[in-house]
């Protein structure tokens, strides 16, 4: 059985593991491998502990070992304090196509849903040529919301476009700034 938990900064190095076995695999995530550093993990985990939401799912064989994650957060701007942005999940090369991005996806959603009405939009950006993933997050309820041409080097001599994407809540109540 796989177990879901909101990630720490305990994390740190297994989520390090998991980003390099993901980027390791050409077209898996925007970063090459050598760009997953224990400064770039350490920001976007205490991004999503301070201003948002991060969950991994442990391999239920070894504890010590993660085989997904997704996290989202605030931009800083209080103008966008109703926002989650810098999206972005992996799922271990190994463990793809086993229903395990579903499983993460479904639990932020509800969780937003259900004790975030603080937030009204979740932000990602995929790139074109990933249409499994397009659909993939469609499915889910998320909206394209433009095409950035020639905005992602492919890393085959090709620049595609980035696809950006947006979900809404339903529960979002505004605040007032009075």
């Amino acid at each position: 059985m796989n177990t879901i938990r909101p990630a720490t900064l305990a994390d740190k190095e297994m989520i390090q593991a998991l980003y390099k076995k993901v980027a390791a695999v050409m077209g898996g995530i925007a970063r090459v491998e050598s760009e997953i550093t224990e400064e770039y993990v350490t920001h976007f985990i205490s991004k999503s502990e301070q201003r948002g939401i991060e969950y991994v799912i442990e391999n239920p064989e070894n504890k010590e070992e993660l085989v997904a994650e997704i996290h989202c957060y605030q931009p800083e701007p209080s103008v966008f304090a109703h926002v989650l942005s810098d999206l972005t999940i992996v799922v271990h090369p190994e463990f793809q196509g086993k229903g395990l991005g579903k499983i993460l996806f479904m639990q932020l959603l509800q969780e937003i849903r259900n004790n975030r009405p603080d937030i009204y939009r979740v932000e990602l950006i995929v790139r074109e040529s990933n249409q499994k993933a397009i659909a993939f997050y469609q499915s889910l309820g998320f909206v394209i919301e433009g095409r950035m041409a020639n905005r992602i080097d492919s890393r085959n001599g090709e620049l595609e476009a980035d696809i950006p994407m947006a979900w809404f809540n339903q529960n979002f109540k505004k605040k007032s700034f009075i």
